[in-house]
């Protein structure tokens, strides 16, 4: 399979000789943008390009303009920390793509995977926060990438109205706190959030972890970060529950590594809102835009809705409070 667009933009590049036309595979897993891997006479990279309309059940619009500003997050993070994000080759902002290195999975596996099958590594996690704290750290207090990264208009639709303002409209007993959170986020502004810190976003390569899929990147709230990276640990114990004390203390080990890098804010004030807001994206990752794949049975949807209520209406004041409970309210 050939796409015209993409190979004009491959040769325009110098990636490809004018003479070549490379194989063409479309790879899996992401819901707002086309990912190819192109298979070229110098070896394989990677071609992303954004989607106006995200491949979701419910009709989700997103500017395409967000492709740029992630190939941006890219340049800045591996200029922070060297080994935390792919080689950028090439970009075509107005064609809204980029080309990337391509990342073996053989030596680089998706930590989703990984956590999938019940492998939790401490020290992985540990990286993973500290890693992200150091980024925060380094963009805090700038306003120059404020300027560039003044993204609202894309972190809006894409992150704060699918996860908490739709989940709101479903529950609307909790609508009054998700859209607190909601309005909290949004006019929180101190460091470059990369906006979609999953697990499937995330490959443990052989120098750490690498950061992939910063299209919502914005110059906002620390917490956004934190509390969605470590929504996903929580999630994972009902998905592979005979590894649920492994969960949690990558959990423990995350936000631990997370906080010693903070020193933009007082600790307890992001602690606070990370543990406020972790619940609200908890609530959405079952009733929000996009509910996760992998938790079908409604029985074990009402467990996290019971954990997240509970979140929400007693605002734990510490994250290691917010994992306890929500270990008791899921064991119910």
């Amino acid at each position: 399979m050939t796409d015209a667009a993409i190979l004009r933009f491959l040769r325009t590049a110098g990636l490809v000789g004018e003479d070549e036309t490379p194989a063409m595979a479309p790879l899996t897993g992401g819901v707002s943008s086309d990912i190819w891997k192109i298979e070229t006479r110098s070896g394989a990279l990677c071609v992303k390009r954004a989607l106006a309309q995200l491949k979701t059940e419910k009709v989700w619009y997103a500017p395409v303009e967000r492709n740029a500003f992630e190939a941006d997050w890219i340049r800045m993070a591996a200029a922070i920390v060297p080994a935390a994000a792919p080689e950028l080759l090439a970009e075509d902002r107005e064609a809204g793509m980029f080309a990337m290195a391509y990342l073996d999975p053989a030596a680089y596996p998706v930590w989703k995977e990984q956590l999938r099958d019940g492998l939790a590594d401490p020290a992985t996690a540990a990286q993973v926060g500290s890693i992200l704290g150091h980024i925060h750290a380094a963009t805090a207090g700038d306003d120059e990438i404020a300027r560039r990264f003044a993204t609202d208009n894309i972190f809006m639709p894409i992150r704060i109205e699918p996860y908490l303002l739709r989940t709101a409209e479903a529950h609307p007993d909790l609508a009054d706190r998700l859209t607190a959170l909601a309005d909290i986020t949004a006019r929180t502004r101190k460091v470059l959030v990369h906006g979609d810190v999953s697990p499937k976003n995330i490959l443990i390569g052989p120098d750490g972890p690498v950061f992939l899929d910063a299209e919502c990147a914005w110059y906002g709230d620390p917490a956004f970060d934190l509390a969605f990276c470590l929504n996903h640990l929580l999630l994972k114990c009902i998905w592979t529950p005979a590894s649920t004390d492994g969960f949690l203390t990558c959990f423990a080990c995350l936000k631990d590594a997370y906080l010693a890098a903070v020193d933009w804010e007082p600790v307890a004030d992001l602690e606070q809102r990370t543990a406020d807001l972790l619940p609200g994206l908890l609530l959405a990752r079952i009733d929000g835009a996009s509910p996760v794949e992998y938790i079908k049975r409604e029985a074990d949807k009402n467990r996290v809705r019971r954990a997240a209520g509970s979140g929400l209406s007693e605002r734990p004041k510490t994250l290691q409070d917010l994992c306890g409970l929500y270990r008791e309210e899921i064991q119910k």
